[in-house]
């Protein structure tokens, strides 16, 4: 008899190795593939529950926003055009204003006034990667996006903090502990500037161009695990460490080009698709026979989508109007942070297993809706040029 360990070990390598090519035969990107497969395989019993691969998968997940922060470069907001980043700010709070009254009226309740504004420019990276970098829309939605998930991550933050303590003394302690935080990391931030400024030879001797010990992997890892422990200690959401950490790597290590795609290469090869496809295990395929599940599920995915094309139709008017449309859809896929927020919430029993299904459910819809109507939009485009 098999061991049932050796069976996950065996069916989760499986999936790691065929979801490129489903991916590829199927037109969809990689994420939204792991996790079906991983729903399939759960379902079917080739994976069960482990702690360890809980574990594993979870460090996946931090891993991940380790590699968001890496994407963003705060150079972006320096040089950032005062009238932009107005309506960058106004966007983003359109966004926070939709959702609200949606959530309002619709009696959806307050968890989702934070899931539906959510923005990540992860899988804005692979729009890039398939269009190109020449399109004005989507450069703009990288720019902004970058502000909107600095947003998003830090209200997640403040929604794990109200979610495990309630708006009282911890709540407060926590936004203080918070701000604390990011006064230090701003202040660590601008004495390192000056000192890379001052001595530009000690970021070449801590990440040689020439490097055969892995020096660069060495230290970012270690910068990621250090933040991650602090603010595990601070009893921060510890997804913001990982960020921070990211971020840290990509200010001030911007000779070593190639570190961020050794990174990736790592995360994307092996404990990113951890993750999803333990996201996928936690998803019950017989909760789809449930008409009402899907309905929510729909109704999240077609209100994420509307709010962010209707906002972007209102601020960017420099845009032609397919432009703002495609802008929106950009935006449109805030996978991460959407599983990330509804975990947290499952966790701490703020919601429960259906409006959690719904939410994995929208995370998948959204991916799917989006890159159909942006590839039509673009093949529409490209047929007319």
């Amino acid at each position: 008899m098999i061991n049932q360990n050796i069976i996950t070990i065996i069916t989760i390598s499986v999936i790691i190795i065929s979801t490129p090519y489903f991916s590829r035969l199927i037109r969809l990107p990689l994420t939204p593939v792991e996790i079906i497969l991983g729903s399939l395989a759960g379902y079917f019993g080739f994976i069960h529950h482990n702690e360890i691969f809980q574990l594993i998968s979870e460090v996946g997940f931090l891993y991940l926003m380790f590699l968001a922060g890496a994407e963003v470069d705060l150079r972006v907001f320096k040089n950032m055009k005062l009238k932009l980043l107005k309506q960058s700010i106004i966007y983003i709070l359109l966004l926070y204003l939709f959702s609200f009254l949606a959530s309002y009226y619709l009696h959806l309740g307050n968890i989702f006034i934070i899931t539906m504004p959510l923005i990540s420019v992860g899988l804005i990276i692979s729009l890039f990667n398939e269009y190109g970098k020449d399109k004005q829309w989507l450069v703009l939605a990288m720019t902004v996006g970058v502000l909107g998930e600095i947003t998003s991550i830090t209200l997640v933050t403040f929604s794990s903090a109200a979610l495990s303590f309630g708006i009282g003394y911890e709540f407060y302690k926590t936004i203080a502990i918070l701000a604390g935080f990011l006064l230090a990391i701003f202040i660590i931030f601008k004495t390192i500037e000056v000192l890379f400024w001052w001595y530009p030879g000690i970021k070449i001797y801590l990440m040689p161009f020439k490097d055969n010990d892995e020096k660069d992997i060495r230290i970012s890892i270690s910068i990621f695990f250090i933040l991650v422990a602090i603010s595990l200690y601070l009893h921060l959401e510890i997804a913001f460490g990982a960020f921070i950490a990211g971020i840290f790597i990509s200010t001030f290590f911007k000779h070593k080009e190639e570190l961020t795609h050794k990174l990736s290469s790592f995360g994307f090869g092996f404990l990113v698709p951890l993750f999803f496809i333990h996201v996928g295990t936690t998803l019950e395929l017989d909760s789809l026979k449930n008409i009402e599940l899907l309905e929510k599920a729909l109704l999240i995915t077609f209100l994420m989508i509307a709010i962010r094309v209707i906002s972007s139709s209102i601020i960017f008017l420099k845009l032609t109007i397919k432009e703002r449309a495609l802008f929106g859809l950009a935006h449109s896929m805030p996978l991460t942070l959407l599983i990330a927020v509804a975990t947290i919430a499952y966790e701490l029993k703020t919601i429960d297993k259906d409006i959690y299904y719904a939410f994995l459910l929208a995370s998948i819809f959204e991916v799917i809706i989006s890159m159909i109507l942006i590839k039509v939009m673009m093949k529409n485009n490209s047929k007319k040029g």
